[in-house]
């Protein structure tokens, strides 16, 4: 079980009622939600502890917490992270509860990273939402500085029992 934190704008296009957040039965936690309202519309996910970005296509709003686990699963092996470190996560993340916003830093990343994905877009011709993932886990963020500084290398960190095994 997971919570996805959600934008006011998310939530609108949802059309859910909110639940009460609870605590991630996963080794990642919980997530932030917002939708992109470009052709094709996207959401971004961002992981709370590690800031790791998954973009995914919008539509139907209303099974993005089912559809994200999924999405999640090709990031997480486009990454080569363990094959048991992805089950287990997929298969955590069977429930899902909808929030609101409360963290602000993971809600200005993710507003950085929507920023970064627009300009990925536009100069790069970057359209696949996994292409898109997988630049913005490349990005620096400061909220990360006591740690592995990029999103990539934070999941890695949480996902690897020791560091060799990952090749960190």
């Amino acid at each position: 079980m997971f919570t996805l934190h959600c934008t006011k704008k998310l939530l609108d296009r949802m059309g859910r009622p909110v639940d009460r957040p609870v605590p991630a039965s996963t080794r990642l936690g919980n997530w932030y939600a917002t939708a992109l309202f470009w052709k094709p519309q996207l959401a971004l996910v961002v992981n709370e502890r590690t800031l790791l970005p998954v973009m995914l296509p919008l539509a139907p709003a209303a099974t993005l917490g089912k559809r994200f686990p999924e999405a999640l699963r090709y990031v997480l092996n486009a990454l080569e992270l363990p094959a048991e470190f992805i089950d287990s996560e997929i298969q955590s993340m069977g429930d899902v509860a909808y929030a609101k916003t409360v963290n602000r830093s993971v809600v200005g990343v993710m507003n950085e990273f929507a920023f970064l994905a627009e300009g990925y877009r536009g100069r790069f011709g970057l359209v696949d939402p996994l292409e898109l993932s997988l630049k913005l886990a490349q990005t620096p963020c400061s909220p990360l500085h006591k740690g592995a500084v990029f999103p990539d290398k934070a999941v890695r960190s949480s996902a690897c029992v020791t560091a060799q095994r990952c090749g960190l």
